[in-house]
């Protein structure tokens, strides 16, 4: 079904038809430990994992005003059944998936929207989803995300679902912006790496306030509501087995307090599957504890207002601990307000080939499945 309704005006053409999607599995794998969903359907569902995406993407679809849209979707869960549940009463699906749904499904439905004459395409997942859609649309019409993956560090996301309302209303105004699509290797941060790709630019409606810039955050001004959500964030993605070490500072606190461990504030601790294995360790004592372990991975919090993530205030996690867990198993966190004061950060280990490791930029985790591509500076 469908309708033929009044056009929105929009600064370089008109925008009449919105083109609608839900990836159904996105962010099942956040909740059951498996750092994204990717290829990992089965295994998701099986450690117990439910659909959130239609949740969301309801949410979303609450705030928007239908009128002077032309609604095009996917048959059942990929689309129609959210736009139902949201009370829409005129859409016209246009690709009916199979019974399981898949990347596979999300493209040919693109190809198909493009075919329609979409004007902007509306997603409802993550990273991966919108790699999919960036593989056919190639920058030819703007998109926006519902976020709802385990990872969103693209640039083409609603801060939240609340926002999108806000945005499509305002389509007739917004100049469109370049954003960044990216996507977290799983597979690797499941082993203890974090590493992004580009894949590229596409266009999506500028508006700051609600559409987030790339691996960037716009939180609430709260601290320590940025904080609890850090914590959320890194509980949530935290393997079995592997070895944590925490550094100082009231951000790692917060992730400690999460798990129910009663860490040391001004000092280092170790947890490892949710214990805490060492409180307030020195430099030995991490180099005894990671020395007959697979996988180990530092957690630290740049220093207020002077950047400095390693060789200040965290002496303990040495280059010599560094170097035995990898510059590659670095973890940065920092809320949004402590990266307002501390645009750059820095590296005083004393050691050039080691701090070389790092490279000139970090990413750092700023809230929720956000996360902040920041410059960094050697000693």
């Amino acid at each position: 079904m469908g309708t033929v309704i009044r056009p929105r005006r929009k600064c370089n053409g008109t925008v009449t038809t919105i083109a609608f999607l839900i990836n159904p599995v996105a962010g099942m794998g956040g909740t059951v430990g498996l750092k994204g969903t990717d290829d990992l359907f089965e295994e998701a569902r099986c450690r117990g994992a439910v659909p959130q995406a239609e949740e969301r993407a309801v949410a979303a679809l609450r705030t928007v005003d239908a009128g002077g849209l032309t609604i095009l979707t996917c048959a059942g869960s990929m689309g129609a059944e959210a736009l139902r549940l949201a009370e829409f009463t005129s859409y016209r699906v246009v690709y009916t998936p199979g019974e399981k749904t898949g990347a596979a499904d999300t493209r040919a439905a693109v190809r198909t929207f493009l075919a329609e004459g979409a004007d902007l395409i509306l997603f409802c997942g993550g990273d991966g989803t919108a790699r999919d859609i960036f593989d056919v649309a190639d920058g030819t019409v703007p998109i926006l995300g519902i976020p709802a993956g385990v990872k969103m560090y693209s640039g083409v996301f609603a801060t939240r679902p609340s926002r999108v309302g806000e945005i499509l209303a305002r389509l007739g105004d917004l100049p469109l912006r370049d954003g960044e699509v990216m996507d977290v290797d799983e597979e690797a941060y499941r082993n203890g790496t974090l590493a992004t790709r580009l894949y590229g630019y596409a266009k999506v409606p500028s508006l700051p306030s609600s559409v987030q810039g790339c691996k960037a955050v716009v939180e609430a001004a709260d601290e320590e509501r940025a904080k609890e959500e850090i914590a959320r964030f890194i509980a949530g993605v935290m393997a079995d087995d592997i070895l944590y070490i925490l550094g100082a500072g009231t951000t790692t606190a917060a992730i400690t307090r999460f798990l129910g461990i009663e860490g040391a504030l001004l000092g280092v601790d170790v947890v490892k599957n949710r214990r805490l294995v060492a409180r307030d360790a020195c430099e030995r004592d991490l180099l005894r504890l990671v020395e007959g372990e697979e996988l180990c991975r530092i957690i630290v919090s740049p220093i207020g207002a002077q950047g400095f993530v390693l060789g200040r205030g965290t002496q303990q996690i040495s280059p010599a601990v560094v170097r035995k867990v990898g510059a590659d198993r670095v973890t940065v966190v920092a809320t949004p307000q402590k990266l307002a004061s501390t645009p750059t950060l820095y590296l005083d280990l004393g050691d050039p080939e080691l701090e070389a490791q790092f490279g000139d930029a970090i990413d750092v985790i700023s809230g929720y499945c956000i996360a902040r591509r920041t410059p960094l500076i050697h000693s």
